[in-house]
């Protein structure tokens, strides 16, 4: 029979082996989780420490897929490209993907929203202002054109509409306004910060890009997943980049996406309006 100095040491909880915390005897293990356990796991954060960052779940809904900007229905004249046969398999759409980040819109488009970032958090509207013109003059083509100013002002309407900020009521008031000035302009107002808003902006748009892929090439979710994985490179560097950027060095060279634009506009059968 063992003694009672023995049964207490087999009631105690044990420590794990390699430090990972401790583990109860089965017979108290029941208890132990009835009462509050007195063993806490190596990995699990302290109590307190957890905390809800409110900025980064708000750019989580912002730039999220289901937030109404409608930004499902643009392809950036991806259809044309695809339909004429340029982007057939996985490495093509990353390709394209990649040339349209560092040469196109969304080079050009981080540094705009950076600049209205900056405008607003130093509040210098006529700064924005010119800026604001510059990014809605500097679509390429029609349809880029509504893509963009499309999508601003249904952003700027439902930030206005659940998040309403005295800030954005000029900009609100404006039909003029592109996708990357709404955002960045709603950020600063909001008190969120540049780097991880930019960060958001260039994965959504890179994301939406590889969708348009998977949809109509057609790619399997998979492929589509791995072509968003090879663009990670790409998207740290062009972050880096951009936010080091001003309005002088704003400017693309992808041609050959802008002709794409203006001949999906004649396009026969068309899923997407841009």
């Amino acid at each position: 029979m063992p003694g009672r100095d023995e049964e207490a040491a087999a009631r105690r909880p044990r420590k794990r082996k390699g430090g990972g915390g401790c583990v109860a005897p089965a017979a108290s293990r029941l208890a132990a989780a009835r009462a509050g356990s007195e063993c806490q796991q190596g990995n699990a954060p302290a109590k307190g420490q957890a905390r809800y960052d409110a900025s980064l779940a708000r750019l989580f809904t912002w730039l999220s897929p289901a937030f109404p900007v409608g930004g499902f229905s643009y392809s950036h004249g991806f259809e044309w490209v695809i339909e004429a046969g340029s982007i057939k398999n996985p490495a093509d759409l990353k390709n394209w993907i990649e040339d349209v980040l560092e040469h196109g819109a969304g080079r050009s488009d981080l540094i705009f929203l950076a600049e209205a970032w900056r405008a607003v958090q130093s509040g210098d509207a006529v700064r924005l202002e010119e800026v604001a013109a510059l990014a809605a003059a500097f679509a390429a083509s029609a349809e880029r054109r509504l893509e963009t100013l499309a999508q601003g002002a249904a952003f700027l309407a439902a930030v206005g509409a659940v998040w309403p900020q005295p800030a954005l009521a000029d900009l609100m008031r404006s039909h003029q306004i592109a996708y990357p000035i709404a955002v960045g302009a709603s950020s600063a107002a909001h008190g969120l910060p540049l780097p991880a808003t930019a960060q958001a902006f260039l994965q959504a748009f890179a994301a939406n890009l590889v969708s348009v892929g998977v949809r109509l090439v057609p790619l399997g979710q998979t492929d589509g997943l791995r072509v968003l994985a090879g663009l990670e490179p790409v998207l740290a560097r062009l972050l880096e980049v951009g936010l080091g950027a001003t309005l002088q060095d704003v400017g693309g060279a992808a041609i050959l996406i802008d002709i794409a634009s203006m001949r999906h506009e004649t396009q026969y059968t068309r899923l997407f309006r841009s």
